[in-house]
């Protein structure tokens, strides 16, 4: 199993409203594209920009993980989602959210660190 990518996860307040959320999404979209990054993901809830000259360095900005009971502080995107579920579980580490296929092509678990912190640990299918 080798990883493939690391993303922080910022939060950002969600709105009332749905303009609300999408006013947020497209000021990170402005204040990252200063930066060089572009949106390749966007659910309305969690928008990923990415660097076009290095796709894997990417940062996602999120109001709620809406297809999950919490969410998550960094995702980390491994070659074999399943060992690495088999993995933390032999070694002992806490399961906040089991293995799950989402609809929009990943197979994910979070998984708290020893700081407290919540992971994503995703691999597409």
């Amino acid at each position: 199993m080798s990883v493939r990518r690391v993303v922080p996860n910022i939060p950002i307040a969600a709105s009332e409203a749905p303009e609300g959320d999408a006013d947020a999404m497209r000021a990170n979209a402005a204040f990252y594209g200063l930066l060089g990054f572009e949106e390749v993901m966007n659910h309305g809830w969690i928008m990923t920009l990415a660097s076009p000259s290095h796709p894997a360095a990417q940062v996602s900005v999120m109001t709620a993980d809406r297809t999950a009971p919490l969410t998550p502080d960094m995702s980390v995107e491994v070659s074999d989602v399943d060992a690495a579920h088999a993995a933390m579980v032999r070694g002992g580490a806490e399961i906040v959210y089991g293995l799950h296929d989402e609809e929009w092509g990943v197979r994910r678990f979070f998984v708290r660190d020893p700081n407290g912190r919540v992971i994503n640990v995703l691999g597409h299918r």
